[in-house]
């Protein structure tokens, strides 16, 4: 590709490769049915109507989100099952109520009788039915209920506390979260068969208690991509893997070579007595994620590669400020910053956290198979 093509782009920009995110897609798709499950993508990393496309395309069922707007951009784009795949407020069911009405499928999380209570109540008084999931933990890594846990079953009689009248138990959801701190294969298989097998093992208490519970919905991208038999599981989730990013190449499933998704900028200064090259992308551009720290490599606030994508060993990317992007060279001391790198060119930051990334920017620039076409596709973020 021309690198002058990317001299029109108003830097700090988002940079997609679309060929290599295709590939992910196919590798993620291939793989979910290779162990015959349905397939339900994590529209938070993308918050793109471009992108989802794609992976529906491509043979996935419905999509996941995080936030209940990303549910009403999507279905206004004509996707009609999703899964609200957070545990719902109180102050969040008139707007699910909303949606349902306006024709969504829409799928709800719980994880408390509480709130299945009220929500069951309202569903009651509202004249709607909502399709209801219960969270269970199944790693102790943030929210939900432990498969043996007595309370399963209180918040499965509480959703049904009018007769099923105000909300139906469609079944169960984990997220094997601790899978991001791991680093072997062998560990990587070890969580998903713990995630597999207590998502399941809920699932039977509640069947065995006389509750329906045709749902069992599991998933992370380390462990959709580590999982040797999905027995019992009706269906994985993933959202990470359409792009990677270092955290996801130091957990070791997949390559830098993988990574979709980088963010371009643009030489704006030197400081020659410190060694440094300063940017005009800060932690407002990359995001202040610092997940590889606790990885074997630690990136900074990302990998600096050059304009076309090759890494660049001797400079590191330690300190940033809001607007500025300051890059350490640890090369050779005789080496002119000024000449090597002028004011000017440019570089390419691959991230740390893809999610958090993206969430700095309103678009992609999604750059095409040919090397040589350019489209821009905008995302959504906030809630």
């Amino acid at each position: 590709m021309s690198l002058d093509r990317y001299a029109t782009l108003n830097t700090p920009a988002l940079l997609l490769d679309r060929a290599r995110m295709d590939r992910n897609i196919e590798r993620m798709q291939r793989r979910m049915d290779a162990l015959g499950v349905s397939f339900r993508p994590h529209a938070k990393t993308s918050k793109c109507v471009s992108v989802v496309q794609r992976q529906l395309a491509a043979g996935a069922r419905g999509i996941t989100v995080s936030t209940l707007k990303e549910a009403e951009q999507f279905f206004a784009a004509g996707i009609d099952d999703i899964l609200y795949a957070v545990a719902i407020a109180p102050g969040k069911f008139e707007q699910a109520h909303r949606l349902i009405d306006s024709g969504l499928t829409l799928t709800l999380l719980v994880e408390s009788a509480d709130t299945a209570t009220r929500l069951s109540r309202y569903g009651v008084d509202h004249g709607v039915r909502f399709n209801v999931l219960i969270e269970v933990d199944t790693d102790g890594h943030r929210s939900g209920i432990e498969p043996e846990a007595p309370r399963l079953l209180d918040v499965a009689a509480a959703l049904r506390l009018e007769d099923g009248h105000g909300a139906n138990l469609a079944g169960v959801l984990t997220h094997a979260g601790n899978s991001y701190g791991l680093r072997t294969p062998e560990a990587l298989i070890a969580l998903a068969e713990q995630e597999r097998s207590g998502c399941v093992r809920a699932a039977q208490r509640l069947r065995a208690a006389g509750f329906a519970c045709p749902i069992v919905t599991v998933g992370s991208t380390p462990t959709a991509l580590s999982a040797q038999s999905l027995e019992g599981v009706t269906e994985v989730r993933a959202g990470v893997y359409v792009f990677f990013d270092l955290v996801m190449a130091g957990v070791g499933i997949c390559t830098p070579d993988d990574i979709a998704l980088s963010v371009l900028c643009t030489v704006i200064g030197h400081r020659a007595d410190a060694r440094w090259i300063i940017t005009d992308a800060g932690w407002m551009a990359v995001s202040r994620d610092r997940g590889t720290q606790k990885q074997t490599q630690d990136y900074g606030y990302g990998m600096v590669c050059d304009a076309s994508g090759e890494p660049i060993a001797e400079l590191v990317f330690n300190d940033a400020n809001q607007e500025h992007g300051v890059l350490a060279w640890t090369g050779d001391a005789a080496v002119d910053l000024e000449h090597a790198f002028p004011i000017g060119s440019q570089f390419r930051i691959v991230p740390n956290h893809a999610c958090a990334t993206g969430a700095q920017h309103n678009a992609y620039h999604a750059v095409g198979a040919d090397e040589e076409h350019i489209e821009r596709w905008s995302r959504f973020n906030h809630w």
